[in-house]
Formats: structure tokens, sequence, C-alpha cells
């Protein structure tokens, strides 16, 4: 247990991969020892080249869903500005329906200035992505709770709008939010989130940031103890002799679930299967 909460551990494969590459991911993260498997949300890929391949992150979490039997599944994070919160309510209730209950959701604001410029998309200010966040996550929890939600904000509006059937977790699948801004973020974190995660911090940093999550959850009258702290261990910046002792400092700032994130191409599985074998030292580091 760390900070009051289990230990988990993930495996996450985001770009220039085949589908059987991810179909074998998804595979040795049910049969191991894994506890939740992720994808990545964006248009195009990331990086210099923006033509390598990526697919679409509902679609293939839909794939997760009936691939797989054990392991819960998400999306690290799904880009608040590419869909509008009802259809992301929908495919989110679906994908828990498939899985039996296995949905992790994962949403941000969105950041990726390229890819709304070339697909023409209104990416806005960051005050506007993060206000449009702010009542995204208010029409999930109304329209996974309520029978019917009538919303008027500034960017969206409902109408006595049906939301059927409800998800299969109740009140409805964890929500993550990713990022670390210490004003905005992480007061939505503390207001509506069931899990932070960091995806740049030092442990050092994350502490810090954990301090002002708490203050933000005084402010809102939250528990912090219920809003499980999360990071991303990033292969292609970490080797993985290193990863025992980042987990060990990770988990001393209060962190207490880590999402390895594996290389893109031809190195992906086998770096699956080192990390795999791993997991048992990753643990013992926590």
């Amino acid at each position: 247990m760390t900070s009051g909460q289990p230990l988990r551990f993930g495996i996450k494969l985001t770009q220039d991969a085949p589908v059987a590459t991810f179909r074998q991911v998804w595979r040795t993260a049910d049969e191991a020892a894994f506890d939740h498997v992720w994808v990545m949300d964006h248009l195009a890929s990331l990086g210099a080249d923006d033509d390598r391949p990526i697919f679409d992150a509902w679609a293939m979490q839909a794939a997760m869903a009936v691939a797989t039997s054990r392991v819960r599944i998400g999306c690290m994070v799904s880009g608040n500005s590419y869909r509008h919160p009802v259809m992301l309510a929908k495919l989110a209730t679906t994908v828990d329906h498939l899985s039996g209950g296995r949905l992790e959701l994962g949403v941000g604001a969105g950041w990726n200035e390229h890819e709304h410029t070339m697909y023409g998309l209104d990416l806005g200010t960051v005050r506007e992505r993060m206000d449009r966040l702010e009542e995204s996550l208010q029409i999930l929890t109304s329209l996974w709770t309520r029978p019917r939600t009538t919303f008027d904000g500034a960017h969206y509006r409902l109408a006595d709008a049906v939301a059927e059937p409800k998800p299969v977790q109740r009140p409805h699948p964890p929500i993550w939010v990713g990022g670390s801004g210490p004003r905005r973020t992480l007061r939505l974190v503390a207001r509506y989130a069931d899990a932070w995660n960091d995806t740049s911090s030092t442990p050092e940093q994350v502490a810090e940031l954990g301090e002002v999550l708490e203050r933000h959850c005084a402010d809102v009258g939250r528990d912090p103890a219920q809003i499980r702290r999360t990071v991303q261990l990033r292969l292609r910046e970490h080797g993985l002799g290193d990863l025992p002792g980042l987990v060990g400092r990770y988990a001393a700032a209060g962190v207490s679930e880590f999402v390895v994130v594996l290389s893109s191409g031809e190195s992906a599985l086998r770096e699956l299967d080192d990390v795999a074998a791993a997991l048992p030292t990753l643990r013992a580091a926590a």
C-alpha cells in the first residue's frame, strides 16, 4: 500500500506499431501481473514525423475490452478537444459494458497545436481549454448518474438529455485527469477525479504538487486519500534498470500507480517482455 491506495502497475503502447503488436501487449497485460493496459489519444503521431501509424483510441479500447478478460483498460488520456462530452460519455459507457466494468477513463484538456491546426479543430487558449474540460467533467458525471441532464454552460448546452444505458461501474468509471497545472488542473482533480496522472514531473515535483492538490481538496471539501496519484514512466527516457529506483522515489512522494510506456516501433515487444519479467522487482521497490 502507498498513501492508502493499492499499488498498481500498467503498461502502455502508443503509436508506430501494427495491430498485431498492440494485441500482444494486451494479451501479455491480461496474462501477466499488470493491473491495467493503456493506449494514447491522438489523430496524428507525435514527434518529428507526424505520418507514422496511429490508431483511434476509442476503437482500440473497444477491441481491448473484448480481447482481454482481467486487466483494466484505458486511454491516457482522451483529449477533450477532440469530442463533444456527450459522445465521450457514450463511448466510455459502451467500452465499460464491453469490458464488463473494467474501464478507467483518462481525460485531459488537449494540447497539440499542430494537430488542431492540421485538422481545423478549435484548440483555444489554455483558459478556454480548461473551462471546456471542467464543463465536460460536469456533463459526464451527470449523464452517468442522473436520468436526464440539462446543462447551460459557456461551451456546451444540453436540454433534458437522456443517456442510457448507464455504465456498469457505479456511480461511473474511475476518472483520471492528466496534467500538472497547480491552479486549474489540480483543482479539477480535487473536485472531479478519482486519479491524478502526472506525465513529466520529478518525484520531488510530484511531492510538491501533491501538497497543492491537498490544499485544493481542503477547499472543495474532498478527502485527498480518495484520489489515486499516478505517473507515467517512459522507457525512451529511462532505462529498465533505472525504474526500481524511480518507482521507490515516486512511491515515497505518494504515488501508488505506475504506467510504463513502451517505446514505439520494433523494440516494443522486447521491452514488453523485459518489463513483465521485472514486475516483481518494481513492486518490491515501491
